[in-house]
């Protein structure tokens, strides 16, 4: 295959990439999306394969690892819940971030089958690009398999402190670019699995004292890091394709995590430096239970939301436990009947990855233009007869606009308390993953509707 063949079929691929980015923007248009996607990923892997030619018995290899490989992905694809996409986010980056360290140690071990010349030849420039590539992959597998293990609830998705935190994590950032240095100096094979253990070590370390709450952050952040080891290792291969997707990966990470970030008013280093709202995480839980609220039934429910003429749905984390979506739907159409005005209203951070609530609700057929974002909808707030609050607790809790001692003060949030009524649905009064009391729970105006989020949907449904 002629260079120039190759070069147009990468291209085709990375604009295939770059529009299947385009689709994913649109609940409506994710599924051209997704198919753009496929289609030029299988494109670059053919165009690979052409230009590598490998023989008989690496053909073998090659097919048994798409055989087994595509095995496990449709399988896990058809059988896991949209409400547990978060941690199979988390499982997927860390297996890119995996295959990262292990194409840098066999280029390393093998400079020629790369291209990179013969063991003490390797360029400089591949060097420095082998190593990053390392040390980013390293870092995106052990802080996936955290954020993995906080997600799953296998350990405690609250934030875990230890001492001289910070100043430990910068002693071991400047021994890693330390060891880099020394590795793209010498081609030692010593720094560099001194690099990759090092760069395991601060994985686990950046992201064990993150709290839950900043998860979405932490999904993003580590989806832009495994974007970044691949095109790292492109380099190293010499790879467009890989180079180029590698990019666009980093790149929209980056830029969701900047986006999460701003919906929860916070600067990215101010989440990676240190867990939310880890302090107040005990009193706070702990006082909420002492304070008497307004407690309300399905049936009080159903009453008054048949009775008004708007109703805000405000999903969060607690729908996607309760998997109550499809009852909510069903709630909605009741309510659409009897000539109410629905609303969706969706904050950046909610659930557990961005766009989390956005995937539910699609997986319940709810209509893309009844559900709005939170810049778009907070307005509405007070027009609203209803606010109907299922599991959302630290993105609707009031001390973010009225508590400066707060942790969350200054966060963005969705102003429901404005509404004429607020319906709380939630277990227990217990703080939200953020650690910290709701103050709306006491609201005159709020109703708790306390049990699991999808019978006590279907409840209601049964009530209208």
């Amino acid at each position: 295959m002629s260079p120039n063949l190759v070069a147009l079929l990468y291209l085709v691929a990375g604009v295939l990439f770059i529009m299947a980015l385009r689709g994913l923007s649109s609940p409506e248009s994710s599924r051209r999306g997704n198919l753009m996607g496929m289609l030029g990923m299988a494109l670059a892997i053919v165009t690979t394969l052409a230009i590598a030619r490998p023989s008989g018995n690496t053909w073998m290899l090659i097919i048994a690892g798409v055989v087994v490989g595509g095995g496990i992905g449709a399988t896990i694809a058809r059988r896991i819940p949209m409400t547990a996409m978060p941690q199979l986010v988390a499982a997927f980056h860390s297996l890119v971030g995996m295959a990262a360290v292990f194409v840098a140690a066999a280029a390393l071990n093998a400079p020629a089958a790369f291209s990179l010349g013969t063991p003490g030849t390797i360029k400089l420039a591949s060097l420095i690009e082998m190593s990053l590539g390392t040390a980013i992959g390293a870092i995106t597998f052990t802080g996936s398999v955290v954020a993995f293990t906080k997600l799953q609830g296998l350990v405690s998705g609250a934030p875990v402190v230890f001492p001289m935190q910070h100043p430990l994590n910068a002693l071991l950032g400047l021994t890693l670019v330390g060891l880099i240095v020394w590795f793209s100096g010498s081609e030692s094979h010593v720094a560099f699995w001194a690099i990759t253990f090092l760069a395991f070590l601060i994985g686990v370390l950046i992201i064990i004292p993150i709290g839950g709450a900043d998860m979405p952050v932490v999904i993003s952040m580590l989806n832009s890091y495994s974007g970044w080891a691949a095109a790292g290792i492109g380099f190293t291969l010499n790879n467009t394709a890989l180079i180029i997707t590698g990019a666009l990966v980093g790149s929209s990470g980056a830029i969701l995590s900047y986006i999460m970030c701003k919906g929860m008013n916070r600067s990215f280093f101010n989440v990676i430096l240190g867990g939310f709202g880890g302090e107040t995480a005990g009193p706070a839980a702990g006082a909420a239970e002492q304070r008497p609220v307004k407690q309300g039934s399905a049936d009080d429910a159903g009453f008054i939301l048949k009775n008004a003429s708007r109703v805000i749905v405000v999903p969060g984390y607690g729908m996607a436990v309760a998997q109550a979506q499809h009852a909510l739907r069903e709630m909605s159409d009741e309510l659409k009947k009897a000539g109410v005005e629905i609303s969706y209203a969706i904050h950046p951070v909610a659930g557990r990855m961005p766009g989390h609530m956005n995937v539910l609700l699609a997986e319940a057929n709810v209509p893309y233009d009844e559900v709005f974002e939170l810049e778009d909808i907070n307005n509405a707030f007070p027009q609203a007869d209803v606010a109907y609050v299922i599991g959302a607790n630290d993105v609707t809790n009031p001390a973010a606009k009225e508590d400066p001692q707060s942790p969350i003060y200054g966060m963005p949030v969705l102003e429901v308390w404005k509404a004429g009524t607020v319906m709380f649905v939630k277990r227990s009064l217990s703080s939200g993953y953020a650690g910290i009391d709701n103050s709306l729970f006491y609201r005159d105006n709020t109703m708790m509707l306390f049990g699991d989020a999808k019978k006590m949907t279907e409840e209601i449904v049964k009530a209208l």
